[in-house]
């Protein structure tokens, strides 16, 4: 078995000039995204005009700003400076992308997709630009464009046995193998390369982890911190890889079903804090919108278990996938989400958290990997906790996909579960890596695929070429 993912295909790897950002923005400064740019900033960028946005920041940076607005403007020039490079569809090659499917398709049928925020957009130099993977995003719902070719099949009957298996059994475990691979091919001879790839972290769910083989020079971080990583550093390597081995046991909970028979084999470890209660900037907010939605959706229900299904519920039925530009991009995630209703795994995950957070019900995240025999991706997915069950799962995305190809048992099933799988890197939203980065990190809130450094410049996605390579997934 060799089932290789590549993010981004080396193709796509474009040059974008030296190598990595050059701006003295950090990742803590994402902390201030939600201060917000003062007003006549706001309009430039929403109108596209992004080379005088930029400008204007450093001129208000440099005419002396209080610290907060400081920190939002310096990110906000930073975020600024890639968005065309992710919006870098226009409307003529859309039509052309997708005309080459799908030869009907008409300027009224593109208008119709933005006008139902099926295609997401931005202004770049006053034109309306879309993210280049637009026609991913599209296959997702083949209804509304059904010239399009379909969505690669996958394997839904080894899926859908392997639940069904696990739901008989009360558990599932599988031992898994993979092999992750980072690459800054544009790094000059004599720059220093720093290189971060996932590792899986210790969870209730994972153990007997194993490194079985590395780039020399790999620095392994502990298995307890909240965004595990081996780490290299060099002046002479570029390319850097690491084949790890563990093992992941997912127990079935039937959340319906009389808790105490059912909280042993649900995560018992009641240890969570106030941070799991809390907000979190930017995105992690508790915003006037979403305590009035909250309370709504979890209004007269008293057990906590049923408080987190109706939330749980709420957004599986009406939140639809779509493609996302980097996090780094997007503003107020959680909110954003609940008045769009449209988002991709992590939103999902972001929104059933800051929901739960607010009814009262302690709630955290897990991301890293979905592993599947014929495919491997980044997902990530939510915790939440009751006294009766201890740390249950909730994965919305999965839910809302299930509910969109009208498979109810699913979609019940990602309420309280997940499956075997999966590879937990991370435990916490926005945590730093080991040892911490020092340039700007391309996704500066979680981990899922790598980052890199040159010369404490931080790489962007197109200079970063990276793959996880499944080599085996056996039943343990």
């Amino acid at each position: 078995m060799a089932i290789v993912c590549n993010y981004p295909d080396k193709d796509e790897l474009v040059d974008v000039g030296p190598v990595g950002s050059t701006d003295d923005v950090s990742n803590d400064d994402y902390r201030y995204l939600d201060v917000g740019l003062p007003p006549e900033i706001a309009r430039l960028k929403a109108a596209g005009h992004l080379d005088e946005a930029i400008a204007e920041c450093t001129r208000v940076i440099e005419s002396g700003v209080q610290p907060e607005l400081e920190a939002c403007l310096r990110v906000e020039r930073h975020r600024m400076g890639r968005l065309a490079r992710q919006f870098s569809v226009t409307r003529d090659r859309a039509l052309e992308l997708i005309r080459a499917e799908w030869p009907p398709f008409t300027e009224d049928d593109l208008d119709r997709l933005v006008r139902t925020r099926r295609m997401d957009w931005r202004f770049i130099d006053g034109e309306q630009r879309f993210l280049k993977n637009l026609l991913d995003s599209l296959r997702v719902y083949p209804a509304e464009v059904p010239g399009l070719k379909p969505e690669p099949p996958a394997d839904i009957a080894a899926r859908d046995a392997m639940l069904a298996r696990m739901r008989a059994d009360g558990q599932a475990e599988r031992a898994i193998t993979l092999r992750a691979r980072i690459e800054v091919p544009g790094a000059l001879p004599g720059e220093t390369v720093r290189a971060w790839l996932p590792l899986p972290a210790a969870s209730f769910q994972q153990s007997d982890i194993q490194v079985l083989d590395a780039t020399p020079g790999a620095q392994i971080a502990p298995e307890d911190v909240p965004a595990r990583t081996v780490y290299w550093e060099s002046t002479d390597r570029r390319a850097f890889e690491v084949t790890y081995r563990y093992r992941i046991c997912a127990p079935y909970v039937d959340t319906l079903a009389p808790a105490p028979a059912q909280h042993a084999v649900a995560d018992p470890d009641p240890a969570y804090t106030s941070a799991d209660l809390a907000e979190q900037r930017p995105h992690i907010r508790f915003t006037p919108y979403l305590q009035a939605l909250t309370a709504r959706v979890v209004a007269d229900i008293e057990r906590p278990i049923d408080r987190a299904r109706a939330i749980y519920d709420y957004i599986t039925r009406n939140v639809d996938y779509r493609y996302q530009p980097a996090y780094a991009q997007l503003d107020d995630i959680a909110d954003s989400c609940a008045k769009s209703l449209r988002g991709d795994c992590g939103v999902f995950a972001l929104t059933f958290i800051t929901m739960c957070r607010i009814a009262g019900i302690p709630a955290r995240w897990q991301s890293g990997l979905y592993v599947a025999p014929d495919h491997v991706g980044p997902h990530d997915w939510a915790q939440f906790y009751t006294d009766e069950y201890g740390w249950l799962w909730a994965d919305c995305s999965f839910g809302s996909s299930a509910r969109r190809t009208g498979d109810e048992a699913r979609r019940l099933h990602h309420f309280g579960n997940l499956d075997p799988w999966r590879m937990v890197a991370n435990g916490a939203f926005q945590a730093e890596l080991t040892p911490p980065a020092d340039g700007i990190r391309w996704d500066p809130f979680d981990n899922q695929t790598g980052e890199a450094s040159v010369d404490g410049r931080g790489c962007d996605d197109c200079e970063m070429a990276r793959s996880v390579e499944l080599i085996s997934l056996e039943e343990a």
